[in-house]
């Protein structure tokens, strides 16, 4: 999730530039670079490591003069956070530069080829293929990089906004599939960007591109086609946003920008990983799964949760013991490790201390060590001996939301690889599962249909001023019903526990009356009977049913007093499309009693004190 800002006009490229990065900051901050080409047609490339000001700096000192310039903001999925890692990239002769926000899921292949074919690498990104296929394919003739960049698109595959500029013309080529990217039309002079904040400065007139789209801009205009070339009509609109509303994306929150983003960060977790042909995982780790005979998985709030799920996938796919343990408390009941252990610790900002300190302990016995991370360079990922990043983006609101999906999407991987390591998952399974794992992004898009958001909040606003809430679940969904609770509690301020749905008449049944809403995660699985018997014990009790039901489910329906339906998803990759529902009803039952759900009180988005 990285950023992306293109100009060319009459202005100084530079200064629209960092001016642009500065306001996408938030999408990236491992390395930043630009590319400038200057009045004789010499591309000057800037780059540095760490945050934007390494760069402003450098460039304050000594400037690049020239009108048409691009520039990237990373955050680091293939290679380290070094100079040589940060775009842009250019060509071996320097005369094609190239930047890229996504994934390119295809790139080992492909940079074996180019290497046969005497290609020079330079960095250890999946992007460099990019330039170095455009190159191949640059006749040198008016038009060619528009062509060139078309060719080389037609072979890779994965996410990407990519901006690409050539010495010899003054034209700035653009595409993208998955990540996002907004034009700029000023007079005399066209902007790009990953967001609409590096572009309000400039301008208000907007032009949002939609995946398989290419734009080529000139000073005067733009053109835009489809990856076979053919034109394409894109409507310019005019942004009133603020910039508080412009950081946001124009949502209300951030919280809400980023449950809208999870599409495109399960994309990122899950893209270049899956084969669903062969029903293999890659995920590029230095495990050998027959070197470890238990599994122990550490983490705090939310990744707790996403743990949760983990243990239930690991053991049903990989048939192997798994623990479960919260950070903070892990450290002192004297746990048994040993070199036969796989300590998993989970934290989205990888600087979580509690889990930091569980990691140490786990150590100190001779556990072999994987975390499941956002944030590249963290102290964990030093720390480790393998780490598994989940790409979810930075993530701004303290509720976790896409992060939290993307760990549970993490798990699910991890889950898949080893029973596919261990023999314990065969092909035919395999493939049914990736092939369901493949398909989240869309099912979580759907999940945000306007009309089941609009349901989900006038159920939210129905019960907003219960005083307690009660989440129910069973199996791989008990962990959402948890995970619901915490959402609910952490935002709205409700009284709200969660109890996996069997045990409710173990005690928390007590709790039950006409005035207690009780969410019941009731989606499509082998234990549906068995949680709607439960939901028949709330009802004896009048308790308030919200149901959570998959798509059709008319039947259960009849059980509840208010439904809330989602797509129908494979039982094992549910909870990620369920905890979207749980999400939505926190939300939206926070804003209607006027709470801050950005930043609720006594939180922090990253508990770094003991």
């Amino acid at each position: 999730m990285c950023g992306i800002v293109g100009y060319i006009g009459g202005r100084q490229a530079q200064d629209v530039l960092i001016s642009g990065l500065a306001k996408l900051e938030y999408r990236g901050y491992d390395s930043a670079g630009v590319a400038i080409r200057e009045q004789g047609g010499v591309i000057d490339v800037r780059k540095k490591a760490g945050k934007l000001v390494n760069l402003a700096s450098e460039l304050q000192a000594t400037p690049l003069p020239g009108t048409l310039g691009i520039g990237h903001t990373r955050w680091a999925t293939h290679g380290l956070p070094n100079d040589t890692n940060a775009h842009p990239h250019a060509s071996e002769d320097g005369r094609i530069v190239i930047i890229h926000n996504g994934i390119i899921e295809n790139y080992l292949p492909l940079k074996a080829e180019l290497i046969a074919r005497g290609h020079e690498f330079r960095s250890e990104t999946d992007s460099e293929v990019l330039v170095h296929l455009i190159e191949e394919k640059y006749a040198g003739t008016p038009g060619d990089l528009y062509e060139a960049v078309r060719l080389a698109l037609g072979e890779v595959r994965g996410a990407y906004g990519i901006v690409v500029t050539h010495a010899d013309h003054r034209e700035i080529v653009a595409a993208r599939t998955v990540s996002p990217m907004v034009m700029g039309v000023g007079e005399g002079e066209m902007f790009l960007a990953s967001d609409v904040p590096a572009l309000l400065p400039y301008t208000r007139e907007m032009v949002f591109l939609h995946d398989g789209d290419m734009v080529v801009l000139h000073d005067d205009g733009f053109r835009v086609t489809d990856l076979a070339g053919n034109a394409v009509q894109r409507q310019i609109e005019h942004i009133d946003w603020d910039a508080e509303a412009a950081e946001k994306g124009g949502y209300d929150s951030y919280m809400l920008k980023e449950i809208y983003e999870q599409p495109t960060a399960l994309t990122n977790t899950l893209i270049g990983r899956l084969h669903d042909d062969t029903g293999e995982v890659n995920l590029d780790i230095g495990l050998d799964p027959a070197s470890f005979k238990r599994i122990s998985i550490i983490a705090c709030g939310t990744a707790y949760y996403a743990g949760m799920v983990g243990e239930y996938l690991i053991e049903q796919l990989a048939r192997i013991p798994v623990d479960i343990d919260v950070a903070s408390e892990y450290r002192y009941r004297d746990p048994l490790v040993s070199e036969q252990t796989l300590a998993i610790v989970v934290s989205q900002s990888g600087e979580t201390i509690d889990t930091l300190e569980a990691l140490r302990e786990a150590k100190k016995g001779g556990a072999r060590t994987l975390g499941i991370i956002n944030a590249k360079g963290s102290s964990i990922t030093r720390e480790v001996d393998d780490t598994l990043y989940i790409h979810a983006g930075p993530e701004i609101g303290v509720a976790s939301t896409k992060a939290y999906t993307s760990m549970v999407s993490a798990m699910l991987l991890l889950a898949l690889w080893l029973g596919r390591a261990r023999g314990t998952l065969g092909g035919e399974q395999a493939r049914e599962l990736l092939h369901a794992a493949r398909e989240l992004p869309r099912l979580v898009e759907a999940a945000l249909a306007p009309e089941r958001v609009a349901r989900i909040q006038e159920i939210a606003e129905k019960y907003a001023h219960a005083s307690d809430y009660l989440f129910l679940g069973r199996g791989v969904n008990s962990p959402t019903a948890y995970e619901g609770a915490l959402k609910l509690k952490e935002i709205s301020y409700i009284h709200a526990e969660a109890y996996p749905a069997g045990e409710m008449k173990h005690g928390p049944i007590a709790l039950i009356d006409e005035d207690l809403p009780v969410v019941v995660v009731a989606t499509e699985s082998r234990l549906l009977e068995k949680t709607i018997s439960n939901v028949q014990e709330v009802r004896a009790r009048k308790g308030k049913v919200i149901a959570l039901l998959s798509d059709g489910d008319t039947e259960n329906a009849q059980h509840a007093d208010d439904v809330i339906y989602v797509p129908r998803a494979h039982e094992m990759v549910s909870p990620v499309v369920n905890a979207v529902a749980m999400q939505l009803l926190a939300y939206f039952t926070a804003t209607a009693l006027g709470k801050d759900v950005d930043k609720p009180r006594n939180l922090a988005k990253s508990v770094t004190v003991e």
